[in-house]
């Protein structure tokens, strides 16, 4: 107990871990269980993306959909790579979950897990078509940015280098959702219909990324520094650019909580 408590105070000064043999078990199986769920998160998302592709209207966007689906699938491998220096079995990780599988469109699971991987629950609903697509992207797209901003700087420091690496990615897949997003609302009003659907469908399912405003083990993950903000400060800040995205892209908007 007096070691573990000396490991406490060693993080909560910026202290930090550069290698597994360091960790110790507590701290080791949150790290994990934080990889696994981006891991899931990454290779689900990248699953259920693909099948959009051949949505797209015109090769410019099949081609924006294909690089978010590409990149999706490099991060996943990058920080599973760091999961396998823990001993983590990274060639069966891959095959053993069905990434692609989904839930009925109809179905509201909230924040129970469902299915034997940890992606965060959104990634179990299904897309309903291209526009539909673009306006998860663009809601997911940001909570993602918004979230890895907060781990850049963990305490594990070879995540925080591959999180470093991967931010600049997503948030260029953010990006390519808004410009998306600014193409569809051009094409007039059924246009605008269809993505107010979707974005009433996507907001509560996406803000419960963020998971409950209260947390106890958010609160263990900041004295272990793997986290630095809390979930209600992360999901203030997502609605605040859902926001301004959703104003640029169809005008004025009633808020949504």
């Amino acid at each position: 107990m007096a070691e573990e408590k000396d490991i406490l105070d060693y993080l909560a000064r910026g202290g930090k871990f550069s290698a597994p043999g360091n960790a110790p078990a507590r701290y080791r199986a949150e790290l994990l269980r934080m990889m696994a769920s981006f891991v899931d998160s990454e290779m689900a998302g990248a699953a259920g993306f693909a099948d959009c592709i051949n949505w797209g209207p015109g090769v410019k966007e099949k081609i924006a959909a294909s690089r978010i689906v590409l990149e999706k699938l490099d991060h996943a491998e990058r920080v599973l790579k760091i999961m396998g220096e823990f001993g983590a079995d990274i060639d069966r990780y891959q095959t053993v979950h069905p990434w692609s599988a989904r839930i009925s469109r109809d179905e509201d699971i909230g924040v129970t897990r469902r299915g034997g991987d940890m992606r965060l629950n959104v990634f179990h609903y299904p897309i309903a078509d291209w526009s539909d697509s673009v306006v998860m992207n663009v809601m997911m797209g940001a909570a993602t940015v918004i979230q890895i901003g907060d781990l850049v700087a963990c305490s594990y420091q070879p995540l925080g280098a591959a999180f470093r690496d991967i931010l600049p990615r997503e948030q260029r897949h953010a990006e390519l959702g808004e410009e998306g997003l600014r193409s569809l609302a051009a094409r007039g009003n059924e246009a605008l219909r269809k993505i107010d659907d979707s974005v009433n469908y996507w907001w509560p399912r996406v803000a419960a990324t963020f998971g409950a405003p209260k947390s106890d083990r958010t609160e263990m993950l900041k004295r272990f520094g793997l986290r630095h903000r809390s979930n209600e400060e992360l999901l203030e800040e997502w609605r605040d650019r859902m926001s301004v995205v959703l104003a640029s892209a169809q005008g004025s908007r009633s808020g949504r909580c």
